[in-house]
């Protein structure tokens, strides 16, 4: 655990153990049936060798979208898009299979894993497009500056999306649930607007009523209602049982979108 009550929400492969001190899994969520196509699960490796999961978004047919803490420390990637990957004979899950791509994977050159939740940005670049009718946009800088500055702006809800667990228990109880399916949470709403003083972090509900996010959703996009921009991507929880509120590191700072813009991605494009 990096900092007392912050867990990081890579999932450990093997479903029970949370492995990083950043993000989470779409507790209470709802399938996507297929509105968010562009929003895949990736698989963190290190010498050929499957580590962790996380979340992210197909912003370009090449650059995948996720958390500084889901790419850091890692030498490669396999992401999937598939809906459902349980079947791991057909998705070929954890290692790779026919619908799988494998990409190489960048962090935030600011990010210090001693501090996850400052500079929590991370792309995996695919070694090849995956050609889709429509991806996920990135924001303007100062979207949530711009949100926070209007009058009942804390109205605005926010969908999460990812393939994270849907529910997180001590190992010995058996009770944890870790389907491997895309599922998104919404209305989320703002409650905190930067809880770690970093300027870059927002605090989201997280509850049994709206869903929320959970170990395996770390990277995901955290969306502008029912729209395909990306506001901000899972970050943290506040425990291990997924059953706090959530934190999401926001995409719209000036820092961010300056190193997005050296992989070809900016405001306004959706290729």
């Amino acid at each position: 655990m990096r900092r007392p009550g912050i867990l990081a929400a890579a999932a450990a492969l093997g479903l029970a153990l949370v492995v990083a001190s950043p993000a989470e899994a779409i507790r209470y969520g709802t399938p996507d049936d297929g509105e968010h196509p562009y929003v895949g699960i990736m698989v963190g490796d290190l010498g050929d060798e499957p580590q962790f999961r996380c979340s992210g978004t197909l912003v370009s047919p090449t650059v995948f979208l996720t958390a500084g803490h889901c790419t850091f420390g890692i030498d490669g990637a396999t992401v999937w898009f598939d809906e459902d990957i349980n079947d791991r004979e057909a998705s070929g899950y954890p290692g790779g299979g026919e619908t799988s791509v494998e990409g190489t994977p960048y962090t935030h050159p600011d990010y210090d894993d001693a501090a996850f939740y400052s500079h929590d940005l991370g792309v995996v670049v695919l070694d090849e497009p995956v050609v889709l009718e429509e991806y996920g946009e990135i924001p303007e800088a100062g979207y949530f500056d711009a949100l926070f500055a209007r009058k009942g702006a804390v109205k605005q809800t926010f969908t999460a999306v990812g393939y994270g667990l849907q529910r997180s228990q001590p190992v010995q109880t058996g009770l944890t649930e870790a389907s491997l399916e895309r599922l998104q949470a919404s209305p989320l709403r703002v409650i905190n607007q930067d809880p770690l003083k970093t300027g870059a972090a927002v605090l989201l509900s997280n509850n049994a009523s709206s869903g929320g996010t959970c170990s395996g959703d770390s990277g995901g996009p955290t969306f502008v209602g029912d729209s395909n921009l990306v506001v901000a991507v899972t970050s943290y929880g506040m425990n291990a049982r997924c059953a706090g509120t959530g934190g999401v590191y926001r995409v719209d700072t000036a820092d961010d979108l300056a190193w997005l813009a050296t992989f070809g991605i900016y405001p306004g494009e959706n290729w």
